[in-house]
């Protein structure tokens, strides 16, 4: 069994492109540099560059480096299959696609309450747990985004799970959009080892407003990439921080501070406590989340949780926020174009809020499209 080496890892999401598709060139040296300099981690998807990533390991990774020498994750995406029957061929087809004859690590991709549901509709753990058995994968696991509610309820029921993957970075650590830090409470909880995916947020932890990141220039050296690793790697339980890089610039910053890891130091700590205060200063609600409004809501429309999602998505402005919008706070719930303007949430609020003026403001941003 291949050892992981270090704590991070190479992901094949965002690759080098040039003239439309992967740089693959630039993608094996690359991977020459991760792997001399002692990392030994990579992670595709059968979705990830439309299908192509699988492609990218084969000709990048797998035909010119020994099986020993890189540990491989791959996962089983819900898009691609509609029943059980279906499962098997197409996880025969990722080790063609890889050029392996099995994965180190397998995880049932993006599980939320809605995905959970097909996932055991399908027998899909089931399944993978045959896959297990017959050596075709060395540890199954899940890569997650929903509440920490869910995740417990899918740790519960299957216990079999090896290891999580989780967002989690200090922008996300005490929203209560993404609930990094009770998500990671919940795998510290069941003994499960985290995988870190978006530690920089998609890039919104690197690219950030000038007076943001002068506070850690002050610090007098590291990128603001550095800062946003090395937090989620300082944790106790993580396993492994996953970075996406686009060219060998960001591959060369990643190994300079990940190579000989060291954790955040209390003045480098305060600077990440400063920036997330100036990000939340940026937040357009004042809302509390004491929840108040929710109890007697007609439409169970879950008002904090989606305040909170427009608050995000002004500060980052990235697609993840919209996919919780759609995929987990309104799930089961009304959405924020649902309510009918009784006014009830506004006579308990604490904090005054013009609700209803909110909602609306909330329905724009994010059901623009459907509407």
């Amino acid at each position: 069994m291949t050892l992981i080496k270090k704590n991070f890892g190479f992901g094949f999401m965002r690759l080098p492109m040039k003239d439309g598709e992967i740089d693959n060139a630039e993608v094996c040296r690359m991977v020459d540099v991760f792997l001399e300099n002692g990392f030994n981690y990579f992670d595709t998807a059968h979705g990830y560059h439309n299908g192509k990533s699988e492609i990218a390991i084969k000709e990048c990774l797998t035909s010119r480096h020994p099986r020993e020498s890189y540990v491989l994750t791959n996962k089983l995406s819900t898009q691609h299959f509609e029943s059980n029957a279906e499962i098997r061929p197409l996880f025969e087809s990722q080790l063609v696609a890889c050029g392996v004859d099995y994965f180190d690590y397998y995880l049932m991709h993006a599980q939320s309450a809605q995905t959970f549901a097909k996932y055991k509709r399908c027998s899909a753990y089931e399944t993978a747990l045959e896959f297990l058995k017959e050596g075709k994968i060395r540890h199954l696991g899940i890569s997650f985004h929903d509440t920490a509610e869910v995740l417990e309820q899918i740790l519960t029921e299957y216990p079999q799970i090896e290891v999580v993957q989780i967002q989690f970075n200090y922008a996300d650590y005490d929203d209560p959009v993404v609930q990094s830090r009770l998500c990671y409470e919940v795998c510290h909880k069941f003994g499960k080892p985290v995988i870190v995916m978006e530690p920089c947020r998609g890039g919104n932890l690197v690219n950030m407003p000038e007076e943001i990141s002068a506070v850690f220039r002050d610090l007098g050296g590291g990128s603001n990439a550095s800062y946003a690793i090395r937090f989620a790697a300082g944790f106790p339980g993580v396993m492994m921080v996953l970075s996406g890089m686009g060219n060998m610039d960001m591959m060369l910053d990643n190994i300079s501070y990940m190579k000989d890891f060291k954790p955040l130091s209390e003045r480098e700590q305060a600077a990440v406590g400063r920036v997330c205060e100036l990000f939340r200063a940026k937040n357009m609600i004042a809302c509390t989340a004491c929840r108040y409004c929710t109890e007697g809501c007609p439409a169970n429309i879950m008002i904090p949780d989606l305040f909170a999602c427009l608050n995000s998505k002004k500060v980052f402005n990235s697609w993840n926020t919209d996919f919780y919008y759609h995929n987990v706070h309104t799930v089961n719930h009304g959405k924020a174009s649902d309510c009918i303007k009784c006014g009830n949430c506004e006579t308990i609020c604490p904090q005054r809020l013009p609700i209803r003026r909110l909602l609306e403001d909330v329905a724009a941003e994010f059901e623009k499209k459907n509407t």
